[in-house]
C-alpha cells in the first residue's frame, strides 16, 4: 500500500496521494491550482500564506477534477449507509483538529479507501494505514466521524457516477 507522511502543513497533497495510491500530485501543482482558482491575488486565499500548504476545499476539488474524477459534498444528514461503495473511488474527511497554540484549530485532510477488499484510514499522521474493515465496518466509522460538527465528508467518484448520482441509493 501506498502512504505518504505528513510533512508541513501538505496534508491535502498527502490525502490525495494516498487516495491515487501513488505519487500523482506534488506541492508545485496543487500551488499552481492555487494559481489558477485566484490569478489575480498576490497571495491566495486557497493556501497558507508562507506557502508551506494549508490548502482549502476548492484546491482539493479542483485536483480530483484533474483526475477525471468530482468529490461530492456529503449531507450530514444522511446516513453513510446510503452509499453505494461499489460507485466510489474513496472518501475524503476535512476535521478540525486542535493546533499548538490554543483556542486556535486547523483543518486536517485524510483519506480512506477500498484496497484488497477491506477499507483503511490513510491519515498522514499515522506510521502505516489503520485498517478499518469491511463495508459495515466503514460505515459505523463514518457514523462515528460525521457525529460532529468538526467533520466535513467528501465521496470522491468518477464524473459519470456523479452525473447520474449513482454512488448513494436514492
Amino acid at each position: 500500500m501506498y502512504h505518504e507522511k505528513q510533512s508541513k502543513q501538505l496534508c491535502l497533497l498527502h490525502s490525495l496521494n494516498n487516495l491515487y495510491q501513488k505519487e500523482v500530485f506534488q506541492q508545485k501543482v496543487l500551488d499552481g491550482i492555487c494559481s489558477v482558482l485566484s490569478p489575480d491575488t498576490f497571495f491566495s486565499p486557497h493556501r497558507s500564506i508562507l506557502g508551506l500548504g494549508n490548502y482549502d476545499v476548492n484546491v482539493m476539488m479542483k485536483a480530483v477534477q484533474v483526475m477525471g474524477h468530482e468529490a461530492v459534498w456529503f449531507d450530514k444528514r444522511l446516513h453513510p449507509s446510503v452509499l453505494v461503495l461499489k460507485h466510489v473511488v474513496g472518501i475524503i474527511l476535512n476535521m478540525t483538529t486542535s493546533s499548538y497554540i490554543p483556542p486556535f484549530h486547523r483543518k486536517h485532510w485524510i483519506a480512506i479507501r477500498e484496497v484488497g477488499g477491506k477499507f483503511y484510514n490513510f491519515d498522514s499522521k499515522l506510521k502505516v494505514p489503520i485498517e478499518i474493515g469491511d463495508e459495515s465496518h466503514l460505515k459505523s466509522f463514518l457514523v462515528e466521524k460525521l457525529k460532529t460538527n468538526e467533520v466535513e465528508m467528501f465521496i470522491v467518484v468518477e464524473e459519470d457516477t456523479h452525473k447520474s448520482g449513482s454512488w448513494k441509493n436514492s
